[in-house]
């Protein structure tokens, strides 16, 4: 093991650490934040054989290059589709490979997506709130955002060779632009042609898209009563209304209490598929009772576990690749040519 240290030459906005998140935390009056995509951080940790909610880099469609100053270290990219340039060596899309002395590391945009994760075979070294460096982009807690010219830390860096190599990417990571639901809890306040209109037409993601929710464009849904309703606690993934009636979809970095009604509550797992898509991209909200919801989410649960065990598995040595190997094209007799 060693220390490896990187300098951060160019960062786009919402570049941060993140981790598994505060879960329990709201009632200090900040949401729990966490990554975006959760899935994508804990798919690009356990590749690397790390916990799933260990320390990660969230990069932004914004992109992410570093210099690696001094050492060396196995990492992983996993999210969006996004292209990764290491070493003058391009790629696309879900990948684990080592990163050495004097190498640059580029993430940028690609085809699909807007979070990748940047996992490292070591510990990140960055400052914690409430016990973790899950940053909240809003006050600042937690570890924070990069900016160019700032230098990250890697403590009993690793290199993992039996890690290298491309990951697959199940089709359930990827937003198809479906989204489940579950209608209310405040849907009594809106006029019925208005749940209506919010299931039967599409909606289009615009430019108001942050790390607290994403405001959609589409059809204007009417309340049939006064606007405000006491102030509670809001969860990411609801769906809330305000006077104009135009929805928004709460993310990570959501408010911990809203006094608008709230139309729906997406689905936890077409959560981190509904943040992975961009400005202008369209969706349809479907909705589902509480029993098909729970036997929706156990579902995927089960495929993101089977999945992730999978990837855990050390991929097996060149010796060892080379035994299970057929090389001999067929077998011939010695005075044969």
């Amino acid at each position: 093991m060693s220390r490896v240290r990187l300098r951060v030459s160019h960062a786009g906005p919402l570049v941060s650490f993140q981790d598994g998140g505060r879960p329990g935390h709201m009632r200090f009056g900040v949401s729990a934040s966490g990554p975006m995509d959760r899935f994508g951080l804990a798919v690009a940790n356990t590749a690397l054989g790390q916990p799933t909610g260990a320390t990660g880099i969230e990069v932004s469609l914004g992109g992410l290059v570093l210099e690696c100053r001094e050492g060396e270290v196995t990492f992983a990219v996993a999210g969006g589709g996004f292209t990764i340039d290491g070493a003058g060596v391009k790629s696309s899309g879900w990948t684990v490979r080592t990163l050495h002395a004097g190498e640059t590391l580029a993430i940028r945009g690609g085809a699909w997506g807007s979070w990748a994760y940047l996992a490292f075979a070591g510990t990140i070294e960055a400052d914690k709130w409430l016990g973790h460096t899950a940053t909240h982009s809003m006050s600042g807690f937690g570890g924070g955002t990069l900016r160019s010219g700032d230098l990250i830390d890697i403590s009993e860096a690793q290199i993992r060779e039996d890690r290298i190599g491309d990951l697959p990417c199940p089709a359930f990571a990827k937003p198809d632009g479906t989204v489940h639901v579950v209608i209310g809890p405040q849907d009594q306040h809106f006029a019925p042609s208005s749940v209506e209109s919010f299931l039967s037409t599409p909606f289009e993601l615009t430019d108001a898209f942050d790390r607290m929710g994403v405001r959609l464009k589409g059809e204007r849904l009417e309340l049939s009563e006064a606007l405000s309703i006491p102030s509670e606690p809001v969860l990411r993934g609801s769906v809330q209304v305000a006077g104009d009636g135009v929805p928004t979809v709460l993310l990570a970095d959501h408010q911990t209490t809203g006094g608008y009604p709230k139309i729906a509550t997406v689905l936890s797992h077409d959560v981190d598929r509904l943040a992975q898509m961009r400005a202008k991209d369209s969706l349809r909200f479907t909705a589902v009772d509480a029993a098909q919801a729970v036997a929706l989410t156990r579902a995927q649960a089960q495929a993101r576990r089977a999945y992730l065990e999978e990837i855990a598995k050390p991929r097996p040595s060149l010796n060892e690749r080379l035994l299970r190997e057929n090389l001999i094209g067929g077998v011939v007799k010695g005075d044969e040519t």
